[in-house]
């Protein structure tokens, strides 16, 4: 990007959205509450920017991406750290809420990142629900491993808690599947992922979920995005081995768990997977490999909408 475009920082915080334009230069902010995002996007429409960049906050922010996107502006949710390193590597050391509002700006015009895909308000409600499933199955593994560590009276209470949750899933579980079922077009993402010997339900509703972006962008890039895409560790004579790093921890989680089931029933991943670990690759860098290969496959499955065909070899997206 370039100095003519105009890029729009927004620091997000739970009480206030602060605003930096540049190349203008310009700061101002708004109540992060419904009537200070209408009029930030009414002011945002004014300014007409090339680019509207702001940190994911944990979900304070996302009200008001989907304002913006809403809007019709391009819309970049980037990664927190990624600034803060861009930041220090600029010797920007001080850290205030306007002063974020600028170092975002000036990362949006030097690195020009990718323009986030925001899911619509069903999505969003599925990603949710899918957040919570994760957070009661975090509570069940607790609780087990402190039964497997009580004694006496405290073993009943903790029993009667890992029941609960078993409920709380399975009733979590049904409501997903109706979400989904009362939905045409999930229904028919759900199936045509499912379509995939190795994805199962979870997988498929996480891809729903939390990579929106499936089919729209290239091979490369989705795999970068899900954090499968290996990066060099070389300086000098010196070269590393490649490791993945970033990305989106939940959609690489179901990955992974699908690709060691589609390594023991997918006769493509399988047939992979030997013929890399024949050649003398780790289980691990080979089980990745397999990842970013059913990464590719389903992209290209949801950009044209066609189904898994084992017998057809669909392109890369």
């Amino acid at each position: 990007m370039t100095d003519k475009l105009k890029v729009v920082g927004i620091d997000v915080s739970k009480a206030r959205l602060d605003l930096h334009v540049l190349p203008e230069g310009t700061a101002s902010g708004e109540a992060n509450d419904e009537a200070g995002i209408v009029r930030l996007v009414e002011a945002l429409k004014r300014l007409r920017p090339d680019l509207v960049v702001m940190e994911a906050t944990g979900g304070y922010e996302t009200e008001v991406a989907l304002a913006i996107s809403a809007g019709g502006m391009a819309l970049a949710v980037v990664n927190p750290r990624q600034v803060r390193d861009f930041a220090k590597a600029s010797g920007l050391l001080a850290k205030t809420d306007a002063i974020d509002a600028r170092v975002i700006a000036q990362f949006g015009v030097a690195i020009d990142p990718q323009v986030t895909a925001v899911p619509d308000e069903d999505a969003q409600e599925l990603q949710a629900m899918m957040v919570r499933r994760g957070q009661l199955i975090a509570m069940r593994t607790q609780e087990k491993n402190r039964l497997a560590l009580a004694f006496g009276t405290m073993r009943k209470p903790i029993k009667e808690h890992i029941a609960w949750l078993d409920r709380a899933i399975e009733g979590l579980d049904i409501d997903l599947t109706h979400k989904l079922r009362t939905s045409p077009a999930w229904k028919a993402k759900e199936d045509l992922l499912r379509s995939f010997k190795g994805i199962g339900p979870v997988s498929a509703r996480t891809m729903l979920a939390d990579l929106p972006e499936l089919g729209s962008l290239n091979r490369k890039k989705i795999a970068a995005l899900v954090g499968v895409a290996p990066f060099n560790c070389d300086s000098g004579t010196f070269r590393g081995q490649r490791h993945i790093w970033g990305g989106r921890a939940r959609v690489r989680t179901a990955l992974y768990m699908a690709a060691i089931s589609a390594i023991r029933t997918n006769p493509l991943i399988r047939a992979f997977y030997e013929h890399l670990t024949a050649s003398g690759k780790p289980r691990k860098v080979a089980i990745v490999a397999c990842m970013r290969k059913m990464l590719t496959i389903l992209n290209a499955m949801a950009k044209t909408k066609t189904r898994w065909q084992p017998s057809a070899a669909l392109q890369p997206a």
